[in-house]
């Protein structure tokens, strides 16, 4: 105090001899009285300390020439941040004893300074992100802060969350459709364990099951409406179709040569045109589509088409007849839509899924509306490249059409490995990492380019616990639920039998 007394009384008599001089006055020095004096103020009243500090950084590498070059990398970060930096040159074991945590400083260099410019050098700070629109997706671990969070303010509302089984993956998804259905979104739901039927009760929704026993089909011949307030040519519509019927065909039947994959294009264009659907409407949509049965027949009747025909048998009159081959009799209106593939079998699956896609793209296109798309287990789509192509072409282009894409893995590795699977991720601005296994976290430190901390933080979390990336920021989350939500969202075994018990009690 004594100091900044002396320095006040020492500037405001230069200032007083400038003046009596008529000298131009000094803004520097006017600055410098005024920071002295609120200085003053801030110490006297205690809002304010001063402390002697000394900040030093103690470097690791595995060789000298690593070292070096992290050096220069330190020196240069810090010099554009105007932070001068000197190395301990003959001093190193006494820098290296400061850096330990024994409290004893041997360097001895130091700056007097005051509390508010020392609090920026403090290291534990952590993310912040609450923001003040969207839903709560949990509690930040580090601060103890709420991350309130809008996924549609993102470049895109894409999003990908990696987790173990068991690690409350499906729980936070869940979570999160229940409280985006509050704001308005409409959610869509590929489900291939019948983990989402209560929650569709509960909110009024569509469940639809499909097997080969069921009465529920989808028609992948259908044809989407023109999109809205967008000007289409004539054929665009049909020739997209035909170029994702392709693709379909070539999962159904196990590949397909060259000479095939011409004669089924020109089978596609024919059996449309059998309908009345050419390259000259504009809008294909009001005309009856054609079905699987017609592209068997048409294919029947061609040269050369012999192996194609066999092939695709299976799915008009084989074992697999019956779900692919009918016209469609389902909607996609209401809040919750959700499309169980469970009992359909392991081989039918990709191909469920791929059509199911294809439907539902057809119908988000044909109007704008705050939309929601969860894919669960998404890595039985990644095994196959037609249909790992066909996502990362719906997640690249979602964002156009208001679309936000969940897609849901606890297969790491399986997701990674395919072409697709990198991309897909680098589309997704949001990515909720929970729980992982050993083997999977070296996999995701390298494509999230995740610390040692944040590592063991995976390795070492409990259920709902993990990482929550927004975009550059991430931060460690608490997925947490209300009573009621918790009740109608869980999957935990022990919960459900507990709760049928409660009902079965009840009823009695």
């Amino acid at each position: 105090m004594n100091t900044l007394k002396k320095k006040v009384a020492q500037m405001q008599s230069s200032m007083r001899i400038n003046a009596e001089k008529g000298q131009v006055r000094d803004p520097g020095l006017e600055t410098a009285l005024e920071d002295a004096e609120v200085l003053r103020t801030k110490i006297q009243r205690g809002q304010e300390k001063f402390f002697q500090f000394a900040l030093y950084f103690t470097l690791y590498s595995e060789s000298e020439k690593k070292l070096e070059k992290v050096a220069k990398q330190l020196e240069s970060l810090l010099a554009g941040k105007l932070i001068m930096t000197k190395r301990c040159q003959l001093q190193a074991e006494h820098g290296f004893n400061a850096s330990l945590p024994q409290c004893l400083d041997e360097l001895y260099t130091i700056r007097n300074m005051n509390t508010g410019p020392l609090s920026t050098t403090f290291p534990f700070t952590s993310s912040d992100l609450t923001s003040d629109k969207g839903i709560l997706y949990g509690i930040n671990r580090h601060n103890d802060g709420l991350i309130i969070f809008d996924r549609f303010a993102l470049e895109n509302a894409n999003s990908v969350v990696f987790a173990k089984s068991g690690a409350g993956k499906s729980y936070g998804v869940k979570l999160e459709i229940l409280r985006l259905m509050m704001m308005g979104t409409d959610v869509i739901v590929i489900d291939p364990e019948n983990e989402y039927e209560a929650l569709a009760t509960t909110v009024g929704g569509n469940y639809l099951r499909l097997s080969l026993n069921s009465d529920r089909r989808i028609n992948p011949f259908d044809l989407p409406k023109p999109v809205e307030g967008e000007d289409v040519q004539s054929g665009d519509l049909l020739r997209t179709n035909i170029l994702t019927l392709q693709g379909l065909l070539k999962l159904m039947l196990g590949g397909v040569s060259p000479e095939e994959e011409g004669i089924l294009d020109k089978a596609l264009i024919d059996v449309y045109a059998l309908k009345g659907i050419t390259m000259e409407i504009d809008d294909p949509s009001s005309f009856e589509p054609p079905t699987m049965e017609d592209l068997y027949q048409i294919l029947n009747s061609m040269e050369g088409a012999a192996s194609l025909v066999q092939r695709l048998s299976k799915y008009t009159s084989g074992s697999y007849s019956g779900i692919f081959n009918k016209p469609t009799n389902v909607d996609l209106s209401g809040g919750l839509m959700v499309f169980c593939i469970r009992d359909l079998e392991d081989a039918l699956r990709p191909i469920a899924m791929y059509i199911i896609l294809n439907y539902i793209w057809n119908k988000v296109r044909s109007k704008l509306k705050k939309r929601m798309l969860v894919i669960d287990e998404a890595w039985s789509m990644m095994q196959h490249e037609d249909s790992a192509k066909f996502l990362y072409g719906l997640v690249k282009r979602a964002r156009k059409y208001y679309l936000g894409v969940t897609t849901i893995t606890q297969d790491v590795e399986d997701f990674i490995k395919s072409d697709f699977g990198k991309p897909i991720i680098t589309n997704s601005s949001m990515q909720l990492l929970l729980k992982q296994a050993p083997s999977a976290v070296d996999t995701l430190a390298k494509i999230f380019n995740l610390t040692e901390g944040e590592k063991y933080v995976l390795l070492n979390s409990g259920v709902g616990q993990g990482l929550f990336f927004a975009g550059l920021k991430h931060v460690a989350i608490q997925i947490i639920a209300s009573y009621t939500e918790d009740k109608i969202v869980t999957t935990d075994p022990e919960e459900v039998l507990k709760e049928r018990a409660e009902l079965e009690g009840d009823e009695t």
